[in-house]
């Protein structure tokens, strides 16, 4: 059988490509108080976004464990897979990358190779779906890893988010932090560069940041082969696609919804791209 392909509950991915694909996907854990969710399981992206809404208490997440990971690559290996590639979101970010790390050290049924996307939501889910790609082609695990990894250097995020204020609470604002005296009085524009967030723009107005983001993908759109959008309960994700029309193709399957995990981060009404390039 294939390489199998594991990632992340951070990696965004729609129900349905999970399932074409049959990637198992380990869950990070959702607190609201004193009750805990894992994401994607028994919580799901509306009723995240609804809780976030209603909930006076701020969200936290949760790394999955070293034996979480363990159960996965186990039950793979029951099923027959020959090799496992675990795809997974920056590991500055989180402790996901480390706990897949050490089940793979301590794994000897079949080969394991674990993969820091130093990146989070479509950029980790596209960098599993080429590893599946690539497992359907017949390529073993280290093969897989060592083209995830260069694909890393081509894969780009970009977003726009309404406050900086998520990610202060959380400890995951890094460069962005130097935006923090103003974030009241602009829209940032970030990216997440070597694993972490860095600002890439700062605008006054919501319209201008999203014109902003759309003059990011037009300078790169002749080298981009694979690009898609992602929306966190963003009302005007179709006005921000349609400033790339004619630009890009982005169609309706390419908009992924911004779920549980990275939405703890970011707060609601993010829009943002992911693509990866030729060069």
């Amino acid at each position: 059988m294939p390489t199998r392909i594991v990632t992340d509950s951070a990696a965004d991915l729609p129900p349905e490509l999970i399932a074409e694909h049959r990637i198992r996907v380990v869950p990070l854990t959702i607190r609201f108080g004193e009750t805990t969710y894992l994401s994607g399981v028994d919580l799901s992206t509306e009723e995240f976004w609804n809780k976030l809404r209603a909930s006076d208490v701020s969200p936290a997440t949760a790394a999955p464990s070293a034996g979480d990971f363990e159960v996965a690559f186990r039950e793979l290996a029951a099923d027959g897979a020959d090799g496992i590639v675990s795809v997974h979101l920056s590991s500055k970010l989180s402790a996901t990358y480390q706990a897949a790390a050490v089940a793979a050290q301590s794994f000897g049924d079949v080969p394991v190779e674990v993969v820091d996307t130093l990146s989070v939501s479509g950029a980790t889910g596209l960098a599993a779906l080429r590893g599946c790609e690539l497992a359907a082609e017949g390529l073993g695990p280290s093969d897989i890893a060592a083209d995830l990894n260069a694909m890393r250097e081509r894969t780009t995020l970009y977003g726009v988010i309404d406050t900086l204020e998520y990610l202060r609470r959380g400890g995951r604002i890094g460069g962005a932090q130097a935006l923090l005296g103003t974030m009241l009085k602009v829209k940032p524009v970030i990216s997440v560069v070597d694993g972490v967030v860095e600002p890439v723009g700062r605008v006054r107005t919501r319209a201008k940041a999203l014109e902003h983001l759309a003059g990011l993908v037009k300078e790169r759109a002749g080298t981009i082969d694979r690009i898609i959008a992602i929306s966190g309960e963003a009302p005007d994700i179709d006005a921000f696609l349609g400033l790339l029309d004619g630009v890009v193709d982005i169609g309706p399957s390419d908009v992924w919804q911004l779920g549980p995990v990275v939405g703890t981060h970011s707060g609601p009404g993010v829009v943002g791209v992911v693509f990866t390039t030729t060069a």
